[in-house]
């Protein structure tokens, strides 16, 4: 566990726990939640689409394939753990982009 959000490593990578907020008006990672990664999908909660844009948003945020990236825990709950391969903790925060991201994940980096 990093800071306020709770990281793991693992073998692969990092198990991050994340708390997804569905139908929002745009993509964003918004803070932290219970020591969660807070983030804001545009799609609903159907058919496994807000997992799937769950997925994309981190892929493209770490720079890492879609495919090294899955949902561990929690696919039909908000409250879910992540699992992204080919990636220390340190290198997970490194990649997250402090200038895009709200003041309370940015103390991550302090």
């Amino acid at each position: 566990m990093t800071g306020e959000l709770d990281i793991r490593e693992t073998a692969e990578g990092v198990e991050v726990r994340v708390h997804v907020q569905p139908r929002a008006k745009r993509m964003e990672i918004a803070g932290t939640h219970n020591r969660a990664l807070k983030l804001k999908v545009v799609a609903p909660p159907v058919d496994d689409a807000a997992n799937h844009a769950v997925i994309g948003f981190l892929a493209s945020v770490l720079g890492v394939a879609r495919s090294s990236i899955a949902i561990a825990a929690g696919a039909k709950s908000r409250d879910k753990t992540v699992r992204i391969r080919g990636l220390s903790p340190a290198q997970f925060l490194a990649r997250l982009e402090p200038r895009r991201i709200p003041h309370a994940v940015q103390n991550l980096w302090k």
